[in-house]
């Protein structure tokens, strides 16, 4: 048996790929300790645990790190696999849900991000980018309660930190999600029931004044 007080997280706090690993531990149950990183000041734990890119998060797990969000997702539920199941077993599935969770990396954060961080018709571009990459997630979505069918999954937890984010980029893009993608935010509200998720996603609005407080410091100057 895995021994759980041998975990530690290194995050920070309003990063939607830190939220993921917290949401996949608090999903397995597993017990961690958490560490804050300053971005700003990097920790000398943090560039030794993660000396290629320096970034978070980072899952330290009986003193070997594990890098990138999504690695260490599937990382936390291949060594906890007999707790709650995030990746499906089909082979098939597996596929499609490494596919999606990837698309939200590639497309929905990248074009996020230039949403609160552009103007003009270069926001307009990135506004739409960003509403088209959300229309085919609800496409996938569909019908089901979950991305992977009746329970929370692999994308689901790919995603869903990125809702406490909507604020942001709805008051910097002057738009509303659920007009575009009506499906996407009650998939977001059910997930929002899930104890993992609630207690692990930011308040919006400490997420737009922390980007505020960015943009006027490392923007604006």
């Amino acid at each position: 048996m895995v021994e759980e007080a041998k975990v530690l997280l290194l995050g920070s706090g309003f990063s939607m790929f830190g939220m993921r690993a917290k949401i996949a531990l608090a999903e397995k149950g597993i017990k961690y300790e958490y560490m804050e990183e300053d971005l700003t000041n990097k920790s000398p734990l943090l560039q030794e645990m993660n000396p290629i890119h320096k970034k978070i998060p980072v899952l330290i797990h009986d003193g070997r790190p594990i890098c990138e969000s999504l690695i260490i997702v599937e990382y936390i539920d291949m060594v906890w696999h007999n707790n709650y199941p995030l990746l499906p077993s089909d082979s098939y599935h597996k596929a499609q849900a490494r596919f999606w969770a990837d698309f939200v990396d590639q497309k929905v954060y990248n074009a996020s991000r230039r949403v609160w961080i552009s103007e003009g018709d270069e926001q307009e571009v990135a506004k739409k980018d960003f509403l088209q990459s959300l229309k085919q997630l609800e496409w996938f979505l569909g019908d089901k309660p979950y991305f992977g069918g009746d329970t929370f999954g692999f994308v689901d937890v790919a995603l869903i930190p990125f809702y406490c984010w909507f604020y942001t980029y709805e008051t910097f893009g002057n738009f509303k999600v659920e007009e575009v993608c009506p499906k996407l935010i009650s998939w977001a509200k059910r997930c929002m029931q899930k104890e993992s998720v609630s207690e692990t996603l930011a308040d919006g609005n400490d997420v737009y004044e922390s980007v505020l407080d960015y943009k006027k410091k490392f923007i604006s100057n």
